[in-house]
């Protein structure tokens, strides 16, 4: 996503610097070229030592030294996008004032690139009436604020200020000036999540899926211009996701219901839920006592999904199911693809280390109906969401 672009990354005086060293790596290993700026102060928070090698330049933090002059015009210029982080809230009035009194002040001043920065300082400052007025201030510059995150902070508290961590800070970078739309128009559906099929008003049959991957495909394809339902199974996570619908749901039937009834109107559906295979016959209306010595439940099919999309499936609408095995992983996955009439199949094993329910890791293969296979290591659920569209737009919408 960042092959070859130019990304000057300014540091100011904050614990929150050591994640910037991170940053660095995550940047270099995309692809981009990395100019590092630090603010006197940054320097006892974070070795330039070590930023140095790790952007593969020397780290800049003076207007003058004693061999030369920086050009902060030019440095300003060269970049396709300065990113501040941490931003501290020192830096943020001075830059909320026009001040000058760095070389990162200096090369901001005078940057004809967009400017992202991500704050960090403890809770009481982030809420300070100077600061909320100094972040609108950058706002009205055209400037983006990437939003703090909840959490332990330096002081010891606990609360809003903690900078967002590099993987945020780089999706950010990589969806708001470098990522294509190519979905534009297309509209997608996502399932995610478990279903829970009740046995009493107490117990209910389920199973440990999260919903975290199916989440991060719905972002996905939202941040490539897709119009996004996510059809989401009981689930702990935050699904606030702004710019997708979200349609909540419990049982293996109301999920079936509402991915048909959004299906007609669909370009890409993703099934990533981990649907309930069977639901119990007969739901029982009061708690079941602990009496007898053994208990039988007699239950029933559910639906198939996926397959029940197969069979109406028109041209040009593009359909894709997970598998999740456990031995004959490949025979099993192709067999699905055939019998369900998707055109991906995207194979997950419980055999390999970081794969599966509850990570945030996972390790898959595509399987594409014309025979071609693409494997890709583990890596984090986020990573492996933008490897799934990647093959979708490439093999459907290049």
């Amino acid at each position: 996503m960042l092959q070859g672009k130019k990304i000057v990354l300014a540091i100011t005086g904050s614990i929150a610097a050591y994640k910037s060293i991170y940053l660095v790596r995550l940047l270099v290993k995309a692809g981009a070229e990395v100019k590092v700026v630090v603010t006197p102060a940054a320097k006892d928070f974070v070795s330039t030592l070590t930023l140095s090698t790790l952007s593969r330049n020397p780290v800049l933090v003076d207007l003058f030294d004693e061999q030369s002059w920086t050009n902060h015009v030019m440095l300003g210029r060269w970049a396709d996008v300065m990113v501040i982080a941490p931003l501290s809230c020192n830096t943020l009035a001075k830059m909320a004032n026009g001040q000058c009194d760095n070389l990162l002040l200096a090369t901001y001043l005078s940057a004809t690139c967009p400017v992202v920065v991500a704050p960090a300082m403890d809770e009481d400052m982030w809420h300070h009436p100077a600061t909320k007025e100094n972040l609108k201030k950058l706002e009205s510059f055209g400037n983006k604020i990437i939003p703090v995150e909840k959490g332990d902070l330096a002081s010891g508290l606990h609360g809003e200020g903690r900078m967002a961590e590099p993987e945020q800070i780089l999706d950010f970078i990589t969806t708001n000036f470098f990522l294509t739309r190519p979905l534009e128009g297309k509209k997608a559906i996502v399932t995610a999540g478990p279903t829970y099929e009740p046995i009493d008003p107490v117990r209910f049959i389920g199973n440990n899926s999260s919903g975290k991957m199916g989440l991060a495909i719905a972002k996905e394809l939202h941040h490539r211009g897709a119009e996004v339902t996510l059809i989401m199974g009981p689930s702990q996570l935050d699904i606030t996701a702004n710019g997708i619908t979200v349609v909540k749901v419990k049982t293996a039937d109301e999920m079936y219901r509402a991915t048909n009834d959004a299906f007609q109107q669909t370009d890409i559906a993703v099934m990533a839920a981990a649907v309930a295979d069977y639901s119990p016959i007969e739901q029982v209306k009061e708690k079941i006592k602990k009496k007898e010595e053994t208990l039988t439940i007699e239950l029933t099919k559910t639906k198939d999904i996926l397959k029940s999309l197969g069979e109406k499936k028109r041209a040009g609408q593009v359909l894709v199911g997970f598998a999740l095995e456990t031995n004959n992983e490949k025979h099993y996955a192709m067999e699905k693809l055939q019998r369900k009439n998707a055109d991906m199949i995207i194979l997950n094993s419980l055999n390999d280390s970081g794969a599966g329910f509850g990570h945030d890791t996972n390790k898959i293969t595509i399987f594409e109906k014309s025979g071609q296979e693409f494997a890709f290591e583990t890596k984090l659920k986020n990573e492996v969401a933008k490897d799934i569209v990647d093959t979708i737009i490439r093999l459907y919408y290049a």
